[in-house]
């Protein structure tokens, strides 16, 4: 097991904490500059990202790499379709992925990338735009590409001066702000975002209806009007909901019989073989409808404080939700 000289520790406390806050300090500054250089050149960026009837390809190589992987991922999931091409995969064919209705965004800190400046002759003859993102204006990058956001720092956080820190946070700073800007101008939802995220708690939230999870047809506890109580316990106890709902010879719904109304019954000393549902059941049955949004429905029943709802569509009992099932789904 690793054993720490928890005196050494104590004494380095100071010194690791300052070094951790002047990280955060250093690349905070980056971040705040870049407000300087939003103007003219951002504004054209965002137009040719705005006009592109293809995708956005991101490009760079190492740490600048993995920032265009996530910031393809982020223009992906708010409207704007894109995806990440490695630089040394594209000049061995997947390049032929870049079509001619594409706009590419270049990440390159020195702006002369080597494996990025291969990809630019034939990038051109498909008169593809190119956005650069680089910290050298003056590279061979910035001065190629059809627009340039100055993406360079004062000084990378660590304290060797090389190790791409600040560097990146302002690069995915800015690309941040292209996204945001672009979902914002394509009028993109909190719905839209949930129709490209439905695992996420967000898009359950938005997107998962009563329908999708409410039992149905035999599943549904349900008993006649002139039933016994014994019958009605019968039909809660096999489909296992805490409740049964009383029907008229229509089908239409009457009223609810729970386990707490069971409880008030039973103290009344009643005989469960002669009494009627009708006689024990509670008419005050709350009900919603099979559009309703799962996570309403949760709120619905948390505000009345029960742990059934009846489903009405048109006036018809189409099926029953439990507590248990809204909880399933991950809503709360």
């Amino acid at each position: 097991m690793l054993q720490i000289n928890k005196k050494i520790m104590i004494t380095k406390a100071k010194e690791i904490c300052q070094l951790a806050v002047e990280v955060i300090e250093t690349e905070a500054a980056a971040v705040l500059n870049l407000h300087t250089r939003i103007g003219d050149d951002f504004v054209k960026a965002c137009q040719y990202l705005l006009s592109c009837e293809g995708r956005i390809v991101f490009v760079g190589m190492g740490k600048s790499g993995h920032i265009g992987s996530k910031l393809a991922a982020t223009f992906a999931s708010t409207g704007s379709p894109a995806f990440f091409l490695h630089p040394g995969e594209a000049v061995h064919g997947d390049l032929g992925s870049i079509m001619q209705k594409d706009v590419v965004v270049a990440l390159s800190n020195s702006g002369n990338t080597p494996e990025i400046l291969a990809l630019l002759p034939i990038i051109k003859k498909l008169e593809v735009p190119i956005i650069s993102l680089t910290g050298n204006p003056a590279s061979v990058l910035a001065k190629r590409a059809d627009v340039n956001l100055d993406v360079s720092v004062d000084k990378e956080a660590c304290s060797l001066g090389v190790v791409p820190t600040s560097s990146t946070t302002a690069t995915l700073a800015m690309g941040d702000a292209l996204a945001v800007v672009l979902l914002q101008m394509r009028k993109f939802t909190k719905k839209d975002f949930a129709r490209v995220h439905p695992g996420g708690i967000l898009g359950k939230k938005l997107l998962l209806t009563v329908d999708g999870i409410m039992h149905t047809g035999n599943e549904i506890p349900v008993v006649k009007m002139g039933s016994s109580l014994s019958l009605a316990l019968i039909e809660m106890s096999q489909k296992r909901l805490g409740a049964t709902l009383i029907v008229d010879d229509n089908g239409k719904l009457k009223g609810i019989f729970t386990d707490g109304d069971l409880r008030r019954a039973l103290d009344k000393n009643i005989d469960i073989h002669k009494v009627k549902i009708e006689n024990v059941m509670n008419v005050a049955c709350k009900t919603i409808n099979s559009t309703m949004s799962a996570i309403d429905a949760l709120r619905f029943m948390e505000k009345y404080k029960i742990t059934l709802l009846a489903v009405i569509d048109d006036g018809n009992l189409v099926g029953v939700v439990h507590m248990h099932d809204l909880l399933s789904t991950g809503l709360a």
